[in-house]
């Protein structure tokens, strides 16, 4: 070695050590994200968000149950968001099929809300459209592998189109089954309430509110307008008529948001959101229920020689 290539060995040493611990270094920083990389990504509960390739997965890690959550387009008081049934029912839903994986389809709010057309906002659909769509709507998720179909219910106008829809799939066969889930609000426990009368846009739905979209809400609007019961119809219980709700709360509104707390609003979200799981759990647990439809569907084409 000539006294040259002496000279320059400790110069070349160092650059070649620090050549050797910067590859270390960043050998040493490379294993987390080459483990994200390497490792399956996490899959979104959102059905618009999936790639075709992932919702098969996500059917398929599902068991075949989707969600569905209803909500509506109506006015909420002075003080709510148009959207706030769509809003609340979603954030429900979502929160429980990251808990206990389910697909979630997109924003649906073909409901039933002929009370509110008088309201600046409403979206009110006919019937007849209201039944196609949410048929075409189960058809097509069921068609595409979700043969438990959860329709969560956000609004109270539903609440009687729902199970009626759910009974009208016995008409003719299909190859999946409807749930509703239609439970909101817990009757028992949390924050005392102050809210008496808490029928659309008082204290509860103005509190779960304040947990979803807490920068949709006005509450200092809250008391501009009156939520109290108008009780301007005098009729026996048990008798029904279609404008019940106009002659009672003409403003669609009935309670009190001004009472609100977070602290409600967040007993009632993770009430909804824990019973939610619960449910899915029970319909992904249901092996009966498409057996019965079957053999429903098989009976009734022969109803004389069904027997006792």
């Amino acid at each position: 070695m000539t006294n040259s290539s002496c000279r320059l060995l400790p110069r070349f040493t160092a650059v070649a050590l620090s050549a050797i611990f910067s590859s270390l270094f960043l050998a040493g920083s490379q294993p987390a994200h080459a483990q994200a990389d390497s490792s399956p990504a996490k899959l979104s509960v959102h059905w618009e968000e999936l790639t075709a390739s992932d919702f098969r997965e996500g059917i398929r890690r599902s068991q075949g149950t989707c969600l569905l959550p209803f909500g509506i387009l109506e006015k909420h008081g002075p003080h709510l968001p148009l959207g706030t049934d769509l809003l609340d029912v979603r954030h429900a839903a979502l929160h429980a099929a990251e808990q206990e994986y389910a697909v979630v389809f997109p924003e649906y709010y073909f409901g039933q809300i002929a009370e509110a057309r008088h309201e600046p906002g409403t979206i009110a659909y006919s019937r007849s459209l209201q039944l196609a769509l949410l048929q075409e709507t189960t058809d097509e998720m069921a068609r595409n592998g979700c043969k438990k179909v959860v329709i969560v219910n956000g609004h109270g106008g539903n609440d009687s189109l729902l199970p009626y829809f759910a009974q009208t799939q016995l008409d003719k066969p299909h190859d999946y089954v409807v749930y509703v889930f239609d439970e909101r609000t817990p009757q028992h426990g949390g924050p005392a309430k102050k809210d008496n009368i808490d029928m659309h846009a008082g204290e509860s739905e103005t509190s779960k509110m304040l947990v979803s979209r807490p920068d949709l809400v006005r509450l200092d609007r809250a008391d501009k307008e009156s939520g109290a019961d108008q009780a301007r119809q005098k009729l026996p219980n048990g008798l029904y008529t279609g404008i019940w709700w106009y002659a009672r709360f003409p403003f669609h509104y009935s309670g009190e948001g001004a009472t609100a707390t977070k602290e409600l609003g967040e007993y009632q979200m993770n009430w909804w959101i824990d019973s939610l799981v619960k449910a899915i759990r029970a319909v992904k647990a249901d092996d009966a229920s498409l057996k019965l439809q079957n053999e429903f569907y098989g009976k009734s084409t022969h109803p004389l020689d069904t027997q006792p």
